[in-house]
C-alpha cells in the first residue's frame, strides 16, 4: 500500500476532517506539519506547487496528490472504505451525502472564517461571519430535530457517513468564537453520538459535554 501523507496544521478544522476519516478507516498516515499560523507556509512556493489555491489540507497517496477537503474525503472513502460504511453506492444516499458536503464547503465557510478571526485575528467581518455561521447551524439543528422525531441519529441514513464527518468540526469548534451550543440541542445530542464512533479523534476546542 502506498504511503499516505497529510499536509496539515493541528488547529485547522479542514485538516481535522481528513484526520477523522483516516482514523475511522483505521488507516496509517504520516503528517507533514505545516506552519499555517503565523508562518503562512501554505501560501509559499513549495506548497503552492501542490495546491495552487494556498489552502490545507493536502493529501498525498503514493504519487497521487489531492487538495480540497470534500474531494479528499470522497477519495479516501472510495479508495479505502471497502465496507462502504461512510459513502453508500445507493444513488439517493450518495446524493444526500454530497449535498451535505457541498453545504460544508459553502454554508460553513463563514464558520471556518469566524473561528480563524477569533483565534488568529485574520481579516474579515467577524460579526457577519458569526451571523452566517449561526444561520447554517440553525439549518443543521432543524434537520437533526426532524431526524430525531423520525428515530434517526445521523444526517443521512442509519449510520454515520461523510456527511457527519464533514459537518462535525465547524459546529463542534464554534465555541472558540462564542457560539452557545445550548441553542442547538439536536446538534449537542448528535455530537455526543459522534464522539462514540470507533476511531474518533479529538482536537483542541472539541467539547466533551460531561
Amino acid at each position: 500500500m502506498p504511503e499516505i501523507t497529510l499536509y496539515d496544521y493541528e488547529l485547522d478544522e479542514s485538516g481535522y476532517r481528513a484526520r477523522l476519516l483516516l482514523s475511522m478507516l483505521g488507516l496509517t498516515w504520516k503528517t507533514r506539519a505545516v506552519d499555517m499560523f503565523p508562518g503562512q507556509e501554505h501560501k509559499k512556493r513549495a506548497l503552492l506547487s501542490l495546491n495552487p489555491l494556498g489552502a490545507l489540507p493536502i493529501l498525498q497517496d503514493g504519487d497521487f496528490v489531492l487538495y480540497g477537503t470534500s474531494a479528499i474525503l470522497l477519495y479516501l472513502a472510495k479508495a479505502y472504505d471497502t465496507e462502504k460504511r461512510f459513502l453508500s453506492d445507493d444513488a439517493a444516499g450518495f446524493g444526500a451525502v454530497c449535498k451535505w458536503l457541498g453545504f460544508s464547503d459553502a454554508a460553513l465557510a463563514p464558520a471556518i472564517e469566524a473561528r480563524l478571526q477569533s483565534l488568529f485575528n485574520t481579516a474579515g467581518d467577524e460579526t457577519a461571519q458569526r451571523a452566517q455561521a449561526r444561520k447554517a447551524f440553525r439549518i443543521m439543528d432543524d434537520h437533526m430535530t426532524a431526524r430525531h422525531f423520525d428515530g434517526k441519529e445521523w444526517f443521512v441514513g442509519n449510520a454515520p457517513t461523510l456527511a457527519d464527518i464533514s459537518l462535525f468540526p465547524s459546529f463542534a469548534l464554534s465555541r472558540d468564537y462564542g457560539i452557545d451550543h445550548d441553542e442547538y440541542p439536536a446538534l449537542r445530542r448528535w455530537i455526543r453520538r459522534f464522539r462514540a464512533i470507533e476511531g474518533f479523534k479529538t482536537m483542541p476546542g472539541i467539547p466533551d459535554y460531561h
